[in-house]
């Protein structure tokens, strides 16, 4: 018996590889190479592409394809219908199809992508971040932002737990779970030495 769910109407290609407890809904397809870790939930429809990195407690809402060259680390969540790219310049005449075409994009530890938000190649989502529904992201989001518009830029910060963050004098504070924050750097870290766990 296997110890993760695909449904039946799902391809998972011989070669991929799939953690403990995760689950595969209807229509997904997982190519040879991928690697997706333990916990994790793939909605309805979603692509998965040889070579790429999903790590543990990760879920994939509906109709999303993650390309080649992406990595999505530990407890990531995508949105419906969110849109990941790996080549800048496509062109059908001049097909990019090789491994080293493919520009590389990270989405760190916890960060959300919101439905319909469109992530350009190169880029990396910081920890905790928050991609708000239909933004563009097209350069480096910085750990805690909470970014939107077209193109995506900063309009606030975001907690650990979701909630956009209050600026009181030089911290930054949840005004529903009571974690703090200062800056450091372009983005934010979390004070009073919690440990990065959930």
């Amino acid at each position: 018996m296997s110890e993760y769910f695909v449904h039946e109407s799902a391809y998972v290609d011989p070669g991929a590889k799939i953690g403990k407890n995760t689950k595969i809904w209807h229509f997904c397809h997982i190519m040879a190479g991928a690697e997706i870790g333990e916990n994790c939930t793939l909605g309805q429809n979603v692509f998965v592409a040889k070579n790429v990195k999903i790590g543990n407690n990760v879920k994939i809402q509906n109709n999303v394809s993650v390309y080649e060259g992406v990595i999505l680390e530990d407890y990531v969540f995508c949105g419906p219908s969110c849109v990941f790219t790996n080549v800048k310049t496509p062109r059908s005449a001049f097909p990019r199809n090789r491994s080293e075409d493919y520009i590389p994009t990270i989405v760190k530890r916890g960060a959300t992508i919101g439905a319909n938000a469109t992530i350009i190649c190169g880029v990396t989502i910081g920890e905790w971040a928050f991609v708000a529904a239909g933004a563009v992201v097209t350069k480096d989001v910085p750990p805690y932002a909470l970014v939107a518009g077209v193109p995506a830029r900063i309009v606030g910060w975001a907690c650990r737990c979701g909630v956009r963050l209050k600026e009181e004098g030089s911290r930054f504070i949840c005004p529903s779970c009571g974690r703090r924050y200062r800056k450091e750097g372009n983005g934010l870290v979390l004070e009073g030495g919690e440990k990065d766990e959930i």
